[in-house]
């Protein structure tokens, strides 16, 4: 593991929703690297930068049609290059998206994979003939809706798509498609970029039998939505299976050369799981049950003490994400909501390991209802589906028509995000916004890595309704209950930093308010 990645914290660029630079509407590289001032005086050290490749856009970017290029929409090579060498300049690394689990349909390796069964990249991609009965070789389903299989009529066979029939899996038990992504790996380092986040990193291998996966009860109803199901199912030989750590041993090997992070997102929600992908593979592997807990001492005690257990240098901890809603929403909406996403924000950035901000989760931004104008594909094509747009409305810089994102028509409508209060201009002049507890909440931080020193997590008995640890010298405390709450110190201490006014220490008592975390400094 590089040593720049140690206590580092990360912060996620949705490209197409960050900044407009030419004024159509799309957030782009240009916008970017004019807004990267704001993500240093944030306090941000890695700028992880969603798919800008060439795409016919059917996911967003998620579907590549060249590893080696940037769409148009986007900008150039050399806008890339710029914000790279722009980022350095600042002190940000930079981390982009790489997509190996599938391509775009639209891809020259499918294009010509579909043209026989004799083409030159047949065999890049997980292609079978129909059941004996008919229809699709095995029972196994899309993450976005429908099988995982489409019938292809001029060759005759299925071809497996995890998501959508526009994005075909690629075969990764075929060695050329091994050496593919060597160089493509070595593509993106020589142009200096400093890791990779990668999508799905749990499934690109696959059964080589290709069996049914188990119902885990009752057969989804026919009205299911495509998360039910593709939850009703023991996904036990689509996702997750050996050989998997193996490809990124192989890209460690690149990755070190460069000084450079590998971070999966390895969406298993068992942390025991997780931890063999972080064990000797991946730097980091984001840890998704961050994501999917509520406002709930217990919950997050348990879950937090779990992913800690299976390697909590290893992981990296998000606060939202572009797949899911946003950690204000989730935690009750409105200024509650985006206090206890602080709160827990300092929880997180307490731990060892990396945190990771959304875009706009510096503002305390909810979700944007967007009322019903769905991009999303996953609402588009399901009719009653729940959508990620509403994580996706573009940022809010400053008042105005537009707020800063773009003077065109915006890809995305700002839907319910459309106060002034709210935008970056407007909190940066305010000592009390959002922004700026968070950016002292970032400073906070550093001082905390820097005296705990990789210290282990020792859990503290605090009541029910805190949740508290000890790292080193550092007590780390977070109040989920109502009124103030009293809690014990194992000595007498300093108050570093709380997310809220209120926090004090007397002696070896921390009294902290609700909704709030606090970082407590002992002697020694």
């Amino acid at each position: 593991m590089p040593d720049w990645w140690q206590d580092a914290v990360g912060y996620e660029v949705y490209i197409r929703s960050f900044a407009d630079g030419d004024g159509d509407g799309i957030g782009d590289l240009q916008g970017l690297r004019r807004r990267l001032g704001h993500l240093a005086d944030l306090g941000v050290d890695v700028v992880w930068i969603t798919p800008f490749y060439p795409s016919p856009q059917a996911d967003h970017g998620y579907d590549v049609a060249d590893y080696l290029d940037v769409d148009p929409s986007f900008g150039t090579l050399e806008d890339l290059d710029a914000v790279v060498a722009e980022a350095h300049g600042l002190g940000l690394k930079v981390m982009i998206d790489l997509v190996p689990n599938h391509t775009s349909d639209r891809h020259p390796w499918f294009l010509d994979a579909r043209a026989s069964h004799h083409a030159a990249h047949r065999d890049w991609y997980v292609w079978r003939d129909p059941a004996p009965g008919g229809g699709p070789p095995n029972n196994w389903v899309s993450h976005f809706g429908g099988p995982a299989w489409t019938f292809d009529e001029a060759t005759g066979q299925y071809y497996l798509h995890l998501f959508l029939p526009e994005q075909p899996d690629l075969n990764w038990a075929h060695p050329e498609v091994r050496a593919a992504f060597d160089r493509i790996l070595e593509f993106w380092l020589d142009r200096g970029v400093d890791g990779f986040r990668i999508d799905v990193a749990h499934s690109l291998v696959k059964d080589p039998e290709l069996r049914d996966n188990p119902l885990l009860g009752d057969a989804p109803a026919p009205d299911a939505t495509p998360q039910e199901v593709f939850a009703a199912y023991d996904h036990r030989h689509d996702l997750d299976q050996p050989g998997v750590v193996d490809i990124y041993r192989r890209w460690g090997e690149i990755a070190r050369r460069h000084d450079a992070v590998l971070l999966g997102e390895v969406y298993l929600l068992d942390p025991a799981r997780l931890s063999r992908y972080v064990d000797d593979a991946l730097d980091s592997a984001f840890c998704f049950p961050a994501l999917k807990t509520g406002w709930d001492a217990d919950e997050i005690r348990r879950m937090l003490a779990a992913c800690v257990a299976a390697g909590a240098s290893g992981m990296s901890w998000p606060l939202s994400s572009h797949d899911d809603p946003r950690a204000a929403s989730r935690f009750g909406g409105g200024a509650r909501g985006s206090r206890r996403a602080l709160a827990y924000l300092g929880l997180l950035a307490g731990l060892p390991g990396v945190p990771f901000l959304l875009q706009g989760d510096e503002l305390g931004l909810d979700d944007g209802d967007t009322a019903g104008a769905n991009h999303d594909p996953i609402a588009v094509r399901n009719p009653g589906a729940v959508g990620r747009d509403g994580s996706r409305t573009p940022m809010l810089w400053e008042p105005g028509e537009g707020f800063g994102f773009t003077t065109g028509e915006p890809w995305l409508p700002f839907g319910t995000n459309r106060a002034d209060e709210h935008t970056a201009a407007v909190q940066a002049a305010d000592p009390d916004s959002h922004l700026n507890r968070v950016r002292r909440l970032l400073d906070a931080r550093r001082e905390v890595a820097a005296v705990a020193q990789g210290a282990e997590v020792r859990w503290l008995e605090a009541g029910e309704a805190v949740i508290a640890f000890q790292r080193g010298p550092v007590v780390v405390a977070c109040h989920l209950g109502e009124g103030t709450a009293r809690v014990a110190l194992p000595a007498a201490g300093g108050l570093l930093h709380a997310t809220a006014d209120g926090a004090a220490v007397d002696d070896a008592t921390l009294r902290l308010p609700s909704d709030a975390t606090a970082y407590v400094r002992l002697p020694g």
